[in-house]
């Protein structure tokens, strides 16, 4: 359809491209006002008005959007592409195989299971730590990531030659995001449309939640779960809300000493304190000037942690000159900027602001250098207060620690701890002598035995790349080097690093510091940081001590990073090599020294910082175009070890029933051809309840797998060793593990099991403890269904899959909680589990979690039910919306989930072709 003849050509270069005009609509609507994000959708309308999907009437309700109004007007967002990386992409590739499966079984061509968009997936997540501080670092880890991997890797390179429009991108060539800033992203497409060209904006979805980063360089997309993904890849639309747009008004430049790094650290801090979960945020203004396209990448690849759907800045002049030193065509560089200014999607300095919903304001010359934690990448934390504000949230930690006395911490009493650290009065078990290498040290609480430049928050960023080769640098020339209790990782989001750290002869300083690259991917922000050394380890055991990390990521929840760490901040890589020469967090960088040189002389971080004319000398004479086309190719090549992999051929997977790694999933046994008739919730119990800021790491399996859990007895039992366990994320295809994995956080506290941390609840009505896992097995043999309540902010952080997946096959049928993350809300529903929201936080308070509930009144397009609770705390009552906010959703819950209702979908459209 065409409705409102918005179809034209716009010639580029003697070419012409067909698009669809937004001034198409400018006699009856204003776009001159719409925010840059909105202008993305609106043309991605028009381009699909089916009448159906998209209709006039969704054209022009988000042509005449109003800033103020409360969302409620639904629309149908087609990206034109989804991106995918490896542990969020392997089980979409499994969903996938299993459904040409369940497709054979409902009778119809198996083959229609393909990707209608086009599908990259970058393989990052697997490279694990466990080389560090040696040249031979990448090479080891490589080899061991191939050896953990191989099974995973077969089924993918199966994958890519089974289904149409999916490539992979090979190990070892760069972080997700940062291979789609550099290479994947077109900024505006261009496709060839029933035999013409035609040119509309570069969108996509992302089964990582920092897919944001992409709204860096002008491209809007977002991260959903992977079963909302792989919808997407079968040509369903994502359902979304016609948004809020706030806006953030950047002024000025960041003066001298402050990073991209603590530009986000703020921006963070500033969006989470005005809550912007759900909304679009939209940056602008002419402190625009100042940032690169990388600063703008950091910014937007946060997004998540401040809560946002985007973080999105507009197509510019520095946008072009980007595409231009990555290597794009002179083609494509003049097509994005003929597009924008056809469009009006162009910014140009001093040009009338848009209108929002609400605007925030920064002038960039306020920004200091900052780290953020303990645990939360919001609480940012000034440098110049660190010392005293990170004290304090160690001192809570030790005196949780003092209160009760554990086995460990007799045992050290009784041996004579110390009682003494550098000359003050320490608790009785925060310190510990060791000895490793010949050297001799004490470690104590507070210090910092993980330092990782890592993540692509900030490895897409030369300048503070640049700007940590610089220090180490300055920091070599006088003769000092990091603490031996440090480990110290490098993992470059993509070769181009590399080559421009060799070629500014900034690598080998960095190396001299045991900064030596380990792998090129998402290593320690997502808890591939591999082991301590034994004695490090040892020692924090045996002391229980509060032990640090530092890194340069955007991630720092508790249990993420290693779980002998309790502490994490993160902080711009110049701050991660300094922290690491100054081995501790108890230190102020402004005013204490950092280290003594070869003379014995103070050394102060303000003697090795470098300046801003420096990095950028080094930048605008070492990055280059040639750098960027040579590394991307042979991009999807990969290196031999990929190349001779054993690769499995048909189109429908020939599952291995030994495998420990890849299994067929159940979500489609016994799949009738039409959904059944929704039912009530009766008689359920409480499987888990917890309290505010839930995350996605609290619930979905990740990190280290532990010999004593479910999913570590399960692999023994299987005949895998523990030295073979790889990692939960590693084994997402396998939903055996993942299951006994989910809600197994070493930091999860459930309120059904009090005093515990952990995968631990109490069965009802015995009240015998047992791991979660256990309990759920026996429950849903019993026939009872179950229950997750939970507070605020529940499933905040990554878009893990396996978070609503594990839920789900865990016989979970409802959450109640007091607030949602977007993502996993959807996930939920997705996965075909009810959202709830209380309307009373005391509804949740009165909850003591050993009640009977009964949910009543639930019946498709219900905006609330009503929640029974029977024993526990005594009978009551209370009302909880609904959080099935579209129709579309409440389609995908009727059919017990997302890719139920696709799979149906297919089917009936091949019967009736038939």
């Amino acid at each position: 359809m065409n409705s409102f003849d918005a179809r034209t050509n716009l010639e580029v270069g003697g070419k012409s491209y067909e698009i669809h005009a937004l001034d198409a609509l400018s006699d009856r609507f204003d776009l001159t006002r719409l925010p840059y994000s909105l202008k993305i959708l609106l043309e991605n309308l028009l381009r699909h008005e089916d009448g159906e999907s998209v209709t006039r009437e969704d054209i022009e309700a988000l042509a005449s959007w109003d800033a103020k109004a409360e969302p409620s007007r639904e629309i149908a967002f087609t990206p034109a592409r989804v991106l995918l990386q490896d542990f969020t992409g392997v089980p979409a590739v499994v969903d996938l195989a299993t459904m040409r499966e369940a497709m054979r079984d409902l009778g119809a061509d198996p083959d229609l299971i393909n990707p209608l968009s086009q599908a990259d997936l970058v393989i990052d997540h697997s490279v694990m730590v466990d080389h560090y501080g040696s040249g031979k670092a990448l090479d080891l880890n490589a080899a061991l990531e191939y050896k953990r991997n191989q099974e995973r890797y077969q089924f993918l390179r199966w994958g890519q030659g089974a289904f149409k429009n999916f490539s992979v991108v090979p190990p070892a060539t760069g972080i997700v995001h940062q291979v789609n800033l550099e290479y994947l992203a077109q900024v505006v497409y261009n496709k060839t449309a029933d035999g013409a060209p035609q040119a509309y904006p570069d969108t996509l979805v992302g089964t990582d939640s920092h897919t944001t980063m992409i709204n860096g360089v002008g491209v809007l997309g977002w991260g959903v779960g992977g079963i909302e993904a792989e919808a997407a890849m079968l040509g369903q639309p994502i359902p979304m809300l016609i948004p809020r747009v706030i806006g953030f008004r950047l002024l000025g430049e960041l003066a001298e000493g402050a990073t991209a790094t603590d530009l986000v650290l703020t921006v963070v801090q500033m969006l989470r304190e005005k809550g912007v979960v759900g909304n679009f945020v939209e940056f602008f203004g002419d402190g625009l000037d100042h940032l690169t396209i990388a600063d703008q990448a950091t910014i937007s690849n946060m997004c998540p942690e401040y809560g946002a759907t985007v973080g999105i800045f507009p197509v510019d002049q520095a946008t072009l000159d980007y595409l231009n030193l990555t290597g794009r065509s002179e083609e494509q560089i003049a097509l994005v900027e003929a597009y924008a200014r056809r469009q009006g999607m162009f910014r140009e300095t001093g040009a009338a602001e848009a209108s929002y919903t609400d605007v925030l304001e920064l002038d960039l010359g306020s920004v200091e250098p900052s780290v953020a934690g303990p645990k939360r990448p919001q609480d940012r934390i000034a440098l110049s207060e660190s010392k005293q504000v990170i004290g304090r949230h160690r001192r809570e930690l030790e005196a949780e620690r003092d209160d009760g006395v554990d086995p460990a911490e007799a045992r050290f009493e009784s041996e004579g701890g110390d009682t003494a650290v550098d000359g003050q009065a320490a608790h009785h078990n925060g310190a510990r002598e060791v000895t490793m290498d010949g050297e001799t040290f004490t470690l104590s609480d507070g210090d910092v035995v993980i330092a990782a430049i890592t993540s692509c928050t900030n490895t897409s960023n030369p300048d503070v790349i640049v700007g940590a080769g610089l220090l180490a640098k300055n920091a070599k020339e006088k003769g000092i080097t990091v603490k031996p209790w440090v480990k110290t990782s490098l993992a470059p989001g993509s070769q181009v690093v590399t080559e421009y750290l060799e070629k500014s002869n900034l690598l080998e300083p960095l190396e001299s510091l045991g900064f030596d690259i380990v792998g090129y991917g998402c290593t320690t922000c997502i808890g591939n940081s591999g082991p301590l050394r034994e004695e490090i380890s040892d020692a924090i055991h045996g002391g229980n001590l509060v032990a640090c990390s530092v890194l340069s990521g955007n991630r720092n929840f508790e249990g993420r990073i290693h779980p002998d760490v309790k502490m994490n901040f993160l902080a711009s890589p110049p701050l991660v090599v300094a922290f690491a020469i100054a081995g501790t967090t108890n230190i102020d960088l402004y005013k204490d020294p950092i280290a003594r040189d070869a003379d014995g002389k103070d050394v102060y971080m303000k003697d090795i910082w470098p300046a801003k004319a420096d990095i950028d000398k080094v930048v605008d004479s070492t990055i280059d175009r040639e750098m960027f086309r040579s590394k991307y190719a042979d991009v999807f090549k990969g290196d031999e070890r990929w190349r001779k992999i054993d690769t499995p051929e048909g189109s429908l997977f020939d599952w291995d029933r030994d495998s420990t790694y890849i299994r067929k999933p159940p979500f489609f046994e016994g799949m009738p051809r039409e959904p059944a008739p929704i039912e009530e919730i009766k008689g359920a119990r409480v499987l888990v309840k917890v309290g505010d800021s839930i995350t996605t790491d609290h619930i979905s399996p990740a990190g280290s797998i532990a010999p004593d859990s479910p999913a570590g007895k399960y692999l023994l039992d299987k005949g895998v060793s523990q030295g073979q366990f790889n990692s939960y994320g590693s084994r997402r295809g396998n939903h055996e593990v993942m299951m006994r994995g989910t809600f197994a956080n070493i930091r999860l506290r459930n309120e059904m099991a009090p005093g515990t941390e952990g995968g631990w609840t109490r069965h009802l009505p015995d009240g015998e403890q047992m791991s979660i896992y256990d309990a759920s097995m026996q429950y849903q043999k019993d026939g009872v269904p179950l229950i997750v309540i939970a507070g605020k902010e529940y499933g905040t952080g990554s878009s893990r899959d396996w978070a609503a997946k594990g839920t789900r096959l865990l016989g979970v049928r409802a959450v109640i909680a007091e607030s949602y993350e977007r993502i996993h809300r959807s996930n939920l529903i997705g996965m075909g589990v009810l959202p709830l929201q209380f309307q009373n936080s005391d509804d949740r308070e009165s909850l003591s979690g050993e009640e009977e509930l009964d949910i009543e009144g639930l019946e498709s397009g219900v905006t609330e039910v009503t929640v029974k609770a029977r024993g526990g705390n005594g009978d009551r009552e209370f009302k909880a919306r609904v959080r099935i906010d579209t129709p579309k959703e409440w389609d995908y819950y009727m059919h017990g989930g997302i890719l139920q209702y696709v799979l149906r979908q297919l089917a009936s459209d091949d019967r009736k072709a038939a």
